[in-house]
């Protein structure tokens, strides 16, 4: 088995909604990004690439290249699935947590991992999307931005 964790960061900028786990959700604010910003699957990609050793997200998906402006991530994670699978690898698990003051992420969790578990081709019990927030201390919890971390493990198959 392998372990791999990620951990993606977006700044809140112009915008009527902000994408997360590739659901589109209401805000605010929208996230300053090359692509679409999703912090879930960017965390999460590069959980599975690190537990590869295959690099992180930016290697595979350059923001230099604009193939990937305002590109949609799930093709980000459906890449990094077919790469786990290429190397004898299917998820074990996946545990992501959204840091963030807003949105509220409980609404849309299960939204979210039923995204990410079709793109993953796993159970849906296989992936675990929780938030918090930051008390309001640092950027997150200044409402300038929001956060993600993953944890993944993969097993041989």
């Amino acid at each position: 088995m392998r372990i791999g964790n990620g951990f993606d960061v977006h700044a809140f900028g112009e915008g009527d909604h902000v994408t997360l786990g590739g659901v589109r959700i209401p805000h605010a604010h929208g996230l300053l990004a090359h692509s679409d910003g999703d912090v879930v699957i960017h965390a999460l990609c590069d959980a599975i690439f690190g537990a590869l050793a295959l690099g992180d997200i930016g290697k595979h998906f350059p923001p230099s290249d604009e193939r990937w402006r305002n590109a949609d991530s799930r093709q980000f994670l459906r890449h990094a699935a077919m790469l786990a699978a290429q190397h004898g690898y299917a998820l074990g698990n996946a545990d992501i947590t959204v840091i963030c003051e807003s949105p509220k992420i409980g609404p849309h969790a299960q939204a979210m991992r039923e995204n990410l578990a079709a793109d993953l081709d796993c159970q849906l019990g296989q992936v675990s999307i929780k938030a918090t927030t930051t008390e309001k201390l640092g950027f997150t919890g200044r409402g300038e931005g929001i956060a993600a971390q993953a944890s993944v493990l993969l097993e041989r198959h």
